[in-house]
């Protein structure tokens, strides 16, 4: 399991942080940019389904749809802020590991947001943001890749 990309999508739909693992042309921003924004679709899909009466919420929200090129993964916080992971296409994936990523994606993204001087709603920029999330991803490195990339 490697991870290609990382974005959290605010509750109205809006890029609060986007960060590719790997350097990345024009077209694969735009292309991983289109994969995410199609995940919303398939979020909205799922919370859909799983609303009934004196049902709870599991925040996990699973395997959203695959692509050619990678898995997608969904997660919903209670601010309805979505964490979308696009994973290499690459051999089994445990759900286990996935929602142990998406847990401490979860934490970081609660411990920035919970910063007095951060606006809620706003792009995240935080270099301290951006480092955390490298260690959570170095944990499960794509095979060859480095973690450069490009961030929105």
């Amino acid at each position: 399991m490697g991870i290609a990309c990382v974005a959290f999508i605010g509750p109205q739909n809006n890029p609060l942080y986007l960060r590719s693992m790997d350097p990345a042309t024009d077209d694969q921003y735009m292309k991983l940019h289109y994969v995410v924004h199609c995940a919303l679709d398939a979020v909205e899909e799922k919370v859909m389904l799983k609303r009934g009466p004196g049902d709870s919420q599991d925040a996990y929200l699973g395997l959203l749809y695959p692509t050619e090129d990678y898995r997608v993964y969904g997660f919903l916080t209670n601010t309805h802020v979505k964490i979308i992971l696009l994973l290499d296409d690459e051999g089994p994936i445990k759900d286990e590991a996935v929602v142990r990523v998406f847990r401490r994606l979860h934490g970081l993204y609660v411990d920035t947001t919970s910063n007095p001087f951060h606006k809620f709603g706003l792009p995240i920029a935080s270099t301290r943001f951006d480092t955390q999330l490298e260690q959570i991803v170095a944990v499960y490195p794509r095979p060859g890749a480095s973690l450069g990339g490009f961030m929105t």
